[in-house]
C-alpha cells in the first residue's frame, strides 16, 4: 500500500528506522497515502498530497504555522486537537486504524512529525513541483 511505502521513506527522513522517526512516518505515510486516495480533498494535487493538506490546515485556521513549515524560518507547533480539527474525521479515523493508534494519539503523533517533515520536503520555502511525494522525499533525503 502506498500509505506503508510512504511511511517508511517519511520514516527515514524523520530521522532514522526505528523510534519516533518510524512512527511518525508511519502515521504521516497513512495520512498522505489517505489524502492520495481521494479523502480529505486533495484537489489536483496529483501524486503529491501534500498541497492538499497544507491546504486543509489553512482552511482550518493554521495559516501561520503551515507557512512557517514551508518557509525558511522557525517552525511553529500545532497541537494532536488542532490536528484533530483540521482533518476530515473520516480520515483521520482511517489513519488510526491503519498505524493501530487511536486517533487521538494518531493526531498528536501526526502534530509531532507534520511541522519536521513538511520543513525538510520544502528546503528552498516554497513546495516543490512535479513528480510524485516519493520521488521528492527520496530527492530530499540524499
Amino acid at each position: 500500500m502506498a500509505g506503508n511505502d510512504l511511511g517508511s521513506l517519511l520514516g527515514g527522513l524523520l530521522g532514522g528506522g526505528s523510534g519516533a522517526g518510524q512512527s511518525g512516518g508511519n502515521v504521516l505515510g497513512s495520512l498522505l497515502g489517505a489524502l492520495m486516495g481521494g479523502q480529505g480533498g486533495g484537489g489536483g494535487t496529483g501524486s503529491n498530497p501534500l498541497g492538499g493538506l497544507l491546504d486543509m490546515l489553512t482552511r482550518s485556521g493554521l495559516t501561520d504555522q503551515a507557512q512557517s513549515w514551508v518557509g525558511t524560518g522557525d517552525n511553529q507547533a500545532v497541537s494532536g486537537a488542532q490536528i484533530a480539527d483540521a482533518l476530515p474525521d473520516e480520515t483521520l479515523q482511517r489513519v488510526a486504524a491503519e498505524a493501530g493508534v487511536s486517533p487521538e494519539q494518531a493526531a498528536d503523533e501526526i502534530a509531532r512529525s507534520l511541522p519536521q517533515a513538511v520543513d525538510k520536503l520544502t528546503p528552498d520555502g516554497s513546495l516543490p513541483q512535479g513528480g510524485s511525494l516519493e520521488d521528492i522525499i527520496r530527492q530530499q533525503r540524499l
